[in-house]
């Protein structure tokens, strides 16, 4: 029996010749320590993995840690800035009602009203309160009908019953309006 030019057996273990890209061959390799050599590389390849597995998984960790933190420290900023209006607030809630005329109470909530809207505006809060637009229903919702004194108002807003937030782009609640819908007998 003749053998393959690239193989050859001795001592019962099977070797095999390996071929060079320009036609010539290699010395032969053992197939017991070629078993040998692959199963190492197999297991480096395989920590490798591993490693890098469980590198993958600290980042994965540690991103969702720091955008919690971001995120807290956003907020703690805004908080930051509504402190004024909540310590005025807090004095005109806590004065005596026996010497504080109600003009002043007045005064002073619409004073906290101002600063809140001031810093939850800076902040990117955008009221919306569509009376005379178009209907929008992406930002509107229409939670009542009034037939339309003239065919130009027919889907325009004749009234806002609770006024839409959008927060930087963000609709955050949708206004809820009355529609002119139809037109009346006029």
């Amino acid at each position: 029996m003749t053998t393959p030019p690239d193989s050859y057996e001795q001592t019962g273990t099977q070797e095999t010749a390996q071929a060079r890209p320009d036609g010539s061959s290699l010395p032969a390799e053992p197939a017991d320590s070629a078993i040998q050599r692959l199963e190492e590389e197999l297991g480096q390849a395989n920590d490798r993995y591993l490693r890098l597995a469980a590198e993958f998984d600290n980042y994965r960790k540690r991103a969702t840690k720091e955008k919690a933190e971001l995120s807290d420290r956003a907020q703690a900023g805004l908080v930051g800035k509504l402190l004024d209006a909540l310590d005025d607030l807090h004095r005109a809630v806590t004065s005596d009602p026996a010497t504080t005329p109600a003009d002043a109470l007045r005064v002073a909530i619409e004073a906290v009203d101002m600063k809140v809207w001031k810093e939850l505006q800076s902040g990117g809060l955008e009221r919306i309160d569509p009376v005379g637009q178009r209907f929008d229903p992406s930002v509107q919702e229409a939670v009542s009908v009034l037939p339309a004194p003239t065919p130009e108002q027919e889907q325009t807003v004749s009234a806002t019953f609770q006024a839409g937030y959008r927060f930087r782009s963000v609709l955050v609640r949708p206004a809820r309006v009355q529609v002119f819908q139809g037109q009346g007998d006029a």
